[in-house]
């Protein structure tokens, strides 16, 4: 699935202009700007990939490892910390806004919302809760 590009410049392609927290060899890490949750963060490659389905065995290897990494780091840090959700938005109709492949990291702590049941089937929210 192609994306239009949008014709300003892409935020995530000049990592030296943002707060970096940790990075891998293809990797970076930063806070979310706008965060769901504290320490909500998003790891993103260097190079420019839109859409994060088309990432290569090894970077998908990579990107997973700096998640893992991350979520030790955080539950190490921050002990109220009790759950994770993990995941990316492909393709404008998933909600998708910056066409640069980046994976949300977002640490959840007990009693953050009064149904947390179904997750992140909450992106459709008549559907989270079965």
């Amino acid at each position: 699935m192609k994306e239009k590009q949008a014709l300003s410049p892409c935020p995530f392609c000049s990592p030296e202009e943002l707060k970096i927290i940790t990075r891998s060899r293809n990797f970076y890490v930063i806070n979310d700007n706008s965060p769901v949750t504290p320490e909500h963060c998003l790891i993103i490659p260097y190079h420019h990939i839109a859409d994060p389905l088309e990432l290569n065995p090894e970077e998908i290897t990579e990107i997973w490892q700096l998640v893992q990494d991350m979520r030790k780091k955080l539950l190490a840090e921050d002990p109220s910390i009790s759950g994770f959700n993990v995941g990316f938005n492909s393709g404008s109709d998933a909600g998708q806004t910056i066409f640069h492949t980046h994976i949300h990291l977002i640490p959840r702590r007990r009693g953050d919302v009064e149904k947390p049941r179904g997750g992140i089937r909450g992106v459709i929210p008549a559907r989270q809760s079965y």
